[in-house]
């Protein structure tokens, strides 16, 4: 597939360029990726230690078949099982983990697969991550949506019989303001039952403000857990900030967010210790918050510009599968997303094993669902994508293909009273 995204160093200027060198290169030019910038709200909690003190001690090398054997004919798993589970002494017990895994999600699930779609309403950003479409330094068509265009997309979407949306913008406060994502919001419920985040952190007020305005939850990619590597892939802008970015679903739960979403993308550093850190989180935060709805995604790597800069891990499906299934059995009632990232066929197989949604009708790019739910061509421009999608099924297809699998697919189970 031919590559949408220009050379970069083709369109900045002289000092752009030498700044972007200066931040690649030196070390000492960039601040502090621990040092929270003006206006970020920090909280006092305890659950960052709990999660990396876990993370640092955690050898995963050290765990044997026995301690996977112990894991899995265990009732309750505990934290050391789910250790165990992530380790590579696991990889053998695949299928085991694969049948406990499916016990689980059906106990508390049962056959049913819940579908969203995402619409992207702008993709300006302020932030430096070298492995990222969206970067600040990447010439791509830049695109913010009006009210009016947002409005527009939300219907074509909602006409396709879909009820979850989840609405993301590129991390620009100056571009998409939290008064502009909570206009979308309110919109948003004029056509949708449940509403989904995924933007730029903000502070307790600003989570309250924007679930006054409909918004019924929050996910946020930590990318990884590793803040030394984390540092060395986010170079500029508020994203740089480790600690805000690791509280974003804390903040969200205090600013009354029914809900919250972890992820770290899988492949930008260890994927055990960072699929043990997301696991965790997770954990942790539904101990202290119980009424909360939880929820894990698992992406991994894309293909997007810059890619070539940051030696991505590789992670193969059997990996993931592994990752999936110790979520589920570590967390059996936490709702599991498994993005258009994958292929058709690994969704189709893991929906039945651990994952209990998938997004259905997916663009990663901005003002083009026209175009790709009806076939008509988009009156405007359009943004450009994020990065490149694997399955492109549409609502209909994805609808069709999850009941053929036996199971039941459900676009929203929240009555509003």
């Amino acid at each position: 597939m031919e590559n949408k995204f220009f050379v970069d160093s083709e369109f900045l200027s002289p000092a752009a360029l030498e700044k972007k060198h200066r931040l690649e290169t030196d070390p000492s030019s960039r601040t502090d990726c621990m040092q929270y910038m003006e206006g970020m709200e920090q909280i006092k909690s305890d659950v960052r230690e709990n999660v990396m003190s876990h993370v640092d001690a955690y050898d995963y090398d050290s765990y044997t078949a026995a301690d996977v054997e112990a894991a899995l004919g265990r009732e309750r798993c505990t934290i050391e099982d789910f250790k165990a589970l992530l380790s590579p002494a696991a990889m053998p017990y695949l299928e085991r983990m694969a049948q406990r895994a499916r016990i689980e999600t059906s106990r508390h699930f049962g056959n049913t697969v819940y579908m969203f779609t995402p619409l992207y309403i702008a993709n300006y950003c302020e932030n430096y991550c070298v492995y990222c479409g969206f970067n600040c330094y990447n010439h791509i068509r830049r695109m913010k949506l009006s009210m009016e265009q947002i409005e527009h997309e939300m219907k074509v979407i909602a006409d396709s019989g879909m009820e979850e949306i989840l609405i993301l913008t590129g991390e620009s406060r100056a571009k998409s303001d939290v008064k502009y994502i909570g206009e979308a919001c309110k919109l948003a419920r004029k056509y949708f039952r449940m509403v989904g985040l995924e933007i730029y952190p903000v502070n307790t007020d600003e989570y309250a403000y924007l679930h006054e305005c409909g918004a019924d939850y929050v996910t946020v990619f930590q990318e990884t857990y590793d803040s030394v590597k984390y540092e060395t892939l986010h170079l500029l802008g508020h994203k740089r900030v480790w600690p805000y970015r690791f509280d974003s679903q804390e903040r969200a739960l205090r600013g009354g967010m029914r809900g919250v979403a972890f992820s770290a993308l899988l492949g930008l550093s260890d994927f055990r210790k960072d699929a043990l850190a997301t696991g965790l989180h997770a954990y942790f935060l539904q101990r202290k918050y119980p009424s909360a709805e939880m929820s894990l995604s698992c992406p991994r790597l894309r293909p997007i510009i810059n890619n070539d800069k940051i030696n991505p891990l590789d992670v193969g499906e059997k990996q993931l599968c592994q990752v999936l299934c110790a979520y589920r059995i570590f967390l059996p009632y936490v709702g599991i997303t498994v993005s258009s990232r994958e292929s058709a066929s690994f969704r189709n197989g893991i929906v039945k094993i651990a994952a209990t949604k998938v997004s259905a009708g997916v663009s990663t790019g901005i003002g083009d669902h026209e175009s790709k739910y009806t076939g008509k061509q988009s009156e405007g421009e359009e943004g450009d994508e994020q990065f490149e999608i694997s399955d492109s099924r549409s609502l209909e297809r994805m609808y069709d293909d999850m009941s053929k699998e036996g199971l039941q697919p459900v676009l929203n189970d929240y009555i509003d009273v």
